[in-house]
């Protein structure tokens, strides 16, 4: 029975569909979803197919080969994954033991028997991918041990074991042989894209214009052809295993290369993720860093916020520190910090220019000097960012503004459990304009509080936050106090 099934057993070498995409779904998480379309021919019994077209960090378990239009039974009897292509050092570990000959100059040959190849597999799996490792090789030559290879090793043919890209093999059974349009999906590592975004300001004013660009890196091991390509946003469930490699590297960049009265790229809502369309194929290099223009907007209004936030308090300090503790620490939060931060603050809306949702990126803020060229002014991150909802970015410290945080008084009754705690700060404007100051303060002592004495109202903001907003005239400083009662 055995000499019949094997007796009835193809290989057949698969390609991809002729006329049809293979398409990406590629995820802000180092992985993609993989969907080639295949042409099998089949045959009665059992038919072997090797597919030498998928990546080097593809999840075996995740593959899913399929007759897409339902109309026969396609059933895997076995599958295996090999992600160990050929290379010298791999092919000088399938002869060991064995005698080939060496070239030391284009003239002169030896011959050697390896008896130690040097060569340490890679491992793939799970996305997981640690490259092949190298020791140094033991060749025997004319009754003598040497360590390294005395030339160029010449091997006499490839041996059934090689082979020359990531390859799945398949053992197929159907119920209705002949040629089938089948398709192939797994999920890979070795993928990513991100969001990065260009702010451009003229030279006076906050009214910026911006750019948004897809990056897209593909380091799988594996080309994609004339590829469909999805890209999602949002944070999707993936179990990872712990030694789980970030497989992003340094590429070039490469732009598109056509025009199109199309949008470059389209979004839409999709489950709880939002997706964007590629509305051209385009080919993935292995290697590449691909970018897409895929947002545009013109008279984005924003609002510069200057923040002094002058408690230095190192938190890191007071990791295992109990609430009592901190409370009755005298010296807790009276280090100043003397740096004004500079906010960006807009809009992601429709009015404002914009109303598409955001994937998390990094944003680039420009500024037009008076020559006409761009000055660099900030950068900052933001997360996944829905429309209509309004984002605050940091960008930098101000040069012309100065806070200095001092407290003044401090006073304490463990009997009857409260605090009494009085702080000055003062504010300093450098400019020739105007600014207005958003003083941000933390009451840190207890939940439980009480300002009862203040030069500025002041506006609560969470439990135990509050804020002032002082306006400060040019050359010149305001001096904020105020006093809060803590009890417990």
């Amino acid at each position: 029975m055995k000499t019949l099934i094997w007796a009835s057993l193809l290989l057949l070498f698969v390609l991809p569909t002729m006329g049809q995409n293979t398409s990406l779904t590629i995820y802000n998480q180092n992985f993609a979803l993989i969907r080639e379309p295949l042409q099998l021919a089949l045959t009665d019994g059992v038919t072997r197919v090797d597919f030498a077209g998928v990546t080097a960090h593809l999840e075996p378990d995740s593959v899913v080969l399929r007759d897409p239009l339902g109309t026969r039974t396609l059933q895997v009897l076995e599958q295996n994954y090999r992600a160990d292509p050929i290379t010298q050092e791999a092919l000088l570990s399938l002869y060991e033991g064995k005698t080939i000959e060496f070239q030391v100059d284009p003239s002169h040959t030896v011959k050697g028997r390896i008896i130690r190849s040097g060569y340490i597999p890679p491992l793939t799996r799970y996305g997981q991918y640690q490259p092949a490792s190298y020791q140094q090789p033991l060749i025997e030559v004319d009754g003598q041990l040497r360590f390294g290879l005395p030339g160029l090793p010449l091997f006499p043919s490839l041996t059934g074991d090689t082979i020359l890209k990531p390859t799945l093999t398949w053992q197929l059974r159907t119920d209705k042989p002949g040629k089938a349009d089948a398709e192939l999906s797994y999920v890979s590592g070795g993928m990513s894209w991100e969001a990065d975004y260009n702010l451009i300001a003229p030279e006076k004013g906050d009214v910026l214009d911006l750019v948004g660009w897809i990056t897209i890196d593909n380091h799988s091991g594996h080309q994609f052809e004339d590829a469909h390509i999805k890209l999602l946003a949002g944070e999707v469930n993936k179990i990872q295993p712990n030694d789980y490699r970030d497989f992003q590297a340094v590429a070039t960049k490469a732009m598109a290369r056509e025009d199109s009265n199309a949008a470059p790229v389209t979004e839409r809502s999709f489950d709880e993720y939002h997706m964007y369309t590629l509305a051209r194929v385009t080919t993935l290099h292995d290697q590449e860093t691909k970018q897409v223009e895929f947002l545009r907007g013109t008279g984005v209004a924003t609002k510069r916020i200057y923040v002094y936030d002058g408690a230095n308090i190192d938190w890191n300090q007071y990791r295992y520190w109990s609430a009592e503790n901190i409370r009755g620490n005298r010296d807790f939060g009276t280090q100043c910090n003397k740096q004004v931060w500079v906010m960006q603050q807009f809009v992601n809306s429709q009015k404002n220019g914009l109303g598409m949702p955001l994937p998390k990126g990094k944003l680039r803020f420009y500024r037009r000097d008076v020559d006409g060229n761009l000055e660099f002014t900030g950068e900052s991150m933001i997360n996944h960012t829905p429309k209509d909802e309004t984002i605050r970015v940091y960008t930098g410290n101000a040069f012309d503004l100065v806070g200095e945080r001092t407290r003044t008084n401090y006073s304490i009754d463990t009997r009857n459990d409260w605090i009494d705690e009085s702080f000055e700060i003062r504010l300093r404007n450098h400019k020739k304009e105007a600014v207005t100051f958003l003083v941000a303060e933390r009451l840190y002592r207890g939940a439980n509080w009480k300002i009862t004495q203040e030069s500025h109202p002041h506006k609560k903001t969470e439990a135990q936050r509050m804020e002032f907003q002082v306006t400060v005239a040019p050359d010149s400083e305001q001096v904020v106090t105020y006093t809060v009662h803590y009890t417990w």
